[in-house]
């Protein structure tokens, strides 16, 4: 039996909710473990052509500017497919398509071994960006069909910590493949670190197909009661919010806005992850395992913090705040970063406050368009949102290698990115906080 206060808020007896608790405790640890290492898998080998920069920019004569080309070129192919991957996910269910994602984006970031020429390598990433399309928005939206909003703060950024935890693994494990297997049978050590790291995405693809339900009302690990319990609390969720055609998807003012900060925000995510070895490198720091080591110390406060604030913002139903101000960190420890460039110990304390904002911010995010917008229009408009915003994964790294060509350092790179955290945190703030905080 549920009860409603004076102020809306739904309230439930004791015993009402010790069974709420349970059900979405039992929904979140059979779903987030296998999200969350998909997610891993999927970050790594998105940004380990990051690593694979310190030995095959030399191996293949490539210039600071081609590397940050190839990078950004994945956003190309992720933006053109992101919008139809997520409706067709929407129409067929998440299991088979997250599985037929994560395979084939697998198998092409095994292929990047055979990388020889600029172009080979601006072709093979712009493949990576058309196979791992819709895998992120696909999640946002299938989590949405689970957790109501009041409950996905956390959770997002449960799943997001894949990003933080990528690192963490990710990092040393690269810089042990790279420092401890040149010459192999043949393959360079970049060329070995990109086989190696594409297994884990052929694994879990298959896992995926066994192993998650797409609705409800498919879940045979949940009774009767549960069903009835998390369908309930997922239709009062759906009431109020937008559902929209995709010509007024495309004309709403909110969605665009929504594009806008998740770009700025993504300008500091890529620009940190496609060059935060070249940065440690610049320190002083020559070895790959000392790198990857190094690299890990960011991710991991960075996981640490994301799950606290996400906590946080669930707990007090405020929204815009637990963005923007990890966003204003995110652009205070870039710029601290510069100034220390020079100095190992303080550069990594700058880069792990850099870490800590931008990595914080991303998850909270999506708590702002999930919050109005609903059916279809959630499909579209998160695929709409990320692919727009995700655009910034190409000016990124292609403007910091740019720059970074022109000026023989980072350092005026890492200050565009720091201006792009403070307008993406100021415009968060114009978001109108009735819309967000529920």
């Amino acid at each position: 039996m549920s009860y409603t206060s004076t102020t809306g808020v739904s309230t439930l007896p004791d015993t009402d909710l010790s069974f709420e608790e349970a059900t979405f405790s039992k929904v979140t640890w059979r779903l987030l473990p296998l999200l969350f290492l998909c997610y891993v898998a999927s970050y790594l080998d998105r940004v380990n052509v990051g690593f694979a920069k310190l030995q095959m920019l030399q191996d293949l004569q490539f210039s600071e500017t081609m590397y940050g080309l190839g990078a950004g070129i994945f956003f190309i192919g992720y933006f053109l497919f992101e919008i139809p991957s997520n409706i067709i996910l929407h129409k067929v269910g998440a299991r088979l398509w997250i599985a037929r994602i994560m395979i084939t984006w697998g198998l092409i970031s095994g292929a990047m071994i055979f990388v020889t020429t600029p172009q080979m390598f601006y072709v093979m990433r712009f493949l990576l960006g058309v196979a791992e399309a819709g895998f992120f928005p696909g999640v946002i939206l299938y989590l949405t069909y689970w957790f109501p909003s009041h409950r996905r703060g956390k959770i997002t950024a449960l799943f997001m910590t894949g990003i933080a935890i990528s690192g963490v693994i990710g990092g040393p494990l690269s810089g042990w493949i790279m420092h401890s297997m040149p010459g192999v049978y043949g393959f360079a050590g970049w060329q070995w670190m990109f086989i190696l790291e594409a297994l884990p995405s052929l694994v879990l693809g298959v896992a995926v197909i066994f192993y998650l339900k797409d609705s409800i009302r498919d879940a045979h690990w949940l009774n009767e009661a549960e069903k009835r319990l998390l369908e309930t609390q997922i239709q009062r969720d759906q009431e109020g919010k937008e559902q929209l055609s995709m010509k007024q998807l495309f004309a709403n003012g909110k969605v665009w806005l929504g594009a806008l900060i998740y770009f700025c925000f993504v300008m500091g995510l890529y620009g940190v992850s496609f060059w935060l070895p070249t940065i440690i490198k610049t320190t002083g720091v020559a070895d790959p395992l000392n790198i990857g080591l190094l690299t890990a110390i960011p991710y991991g406060i960075a996981a640490i913090a994301m799950i606290m604030i996400g906590r946080s913002a669930d707990q007090l139903r405020e929204r815009r705040w637990h963005v923007a101000l990890p966003a204003f960190l995110g652009c205070a420890g870039l710029l601290f970063s510069t100034a220390y460039d020079h100095n190992t110990l303080l550069a990594m304390a700058s880069l792990t406050l850099a870490a800590v904002g931008i990595l914080t911010s991303l998850p909270l995010f999506w708590s702002l368009p999930t919050a109005f917008l609903g059916g279809t229009a959630a499909a579209a408009g998160i695929a709409l949102i990320n692919s727009l915003g995700n655009l910034a994964g190409f000016v990124s790294p292609y403007l910091v290698g740019w720059l970074k060509d022109a000026t023989q350092s980072t350092n005026s790179g890492m200050f565009v990115l720091a201006g792009s955290l403070l307008l993406g945190g100021l415009l968060t703030l114009a978001v109108p906080a009735t819309v967000v905080n529920k």
